[in-house]
């Protein structure tokens, strides 16, 4: 006797489904609303986002990656979410010695003494000119502005010898053909 009924409730499901279903399709040719439900607003468009996809940086994208395939194994129950996949370490930076910073200093400190004096000779050479110049203990800025302009760059420093420390570098060349 139960099955007799499991298949009148069955039959009558299904054709409780058809009905239904034919039902939306009348009410989509004639724009109809179901009864309890708001009617359908054509007229309406959807509302477009006026933002543009944002960019994001790949350590963002991979954090996002990470978080979706959690909420995913959650939504599938299962027990542990995969491990995040690590980064490699970032490389050191590059640092200077004190040696270094100590060869720069003093190679820095020689060119400008070299700059000064090529200032002071190019001043003198034009004070020599004019007798009635007086000579002046400080160099005024242009006159170094100038002959530092008219310098040849400076050239970099050969490998010290087995002399150590304290060996001079070689003596800068000197000009050939230079005319002002």
């Amino acid at each position: 006797m139960t099955e007799g009924i499991a298949s009148i409730i069955a039959q009558l499901e299904r054709q409780k489904t058809a009905i239904d279903r034919a039902l939306a399709a009348l009410r989509e040719i004639e724009d109809i609303a179901a009864p309890g439900t708001a009617a359908p607003t054509s007229t309406v468009t959807p509302e477009v986002s006026t933002l543009k996809g944002t960019k994001r940086s790949a350590a963002v994208r991979k954090r996002m990656q990470e978080a979706q395939r959690a909420r995913w194994a959650r939504i599938r129950g299962e027990s542990e979410p995969p491990a995040p996949v690590t980064e490699e370490a970032a490389k050191a930076k590059r640092q200077i010695s004190a040696e270094g910073i100590k060869r720069i200093v003093a190679a820095t400190k020689r060119r400008w003494a070299r700059v000064r004096a090529e200032a002071k000779a190019a001043l003198e050479h034009a004070g020599a000119k004019k007798a009635t110049r007086k000579k002046t203990a400080a160099v005024p800025k242009k006159a170094m502005k100038k002959a530092a302009k008219t310098t040849t760059p400076v050239k970099p420093v050969a490998k010290r010898s087995a002399a150590g420390k304290n060996a001079t570098a070689p003596a800068p060349a000197a000009k050939v053909g230079t005319s002002t």
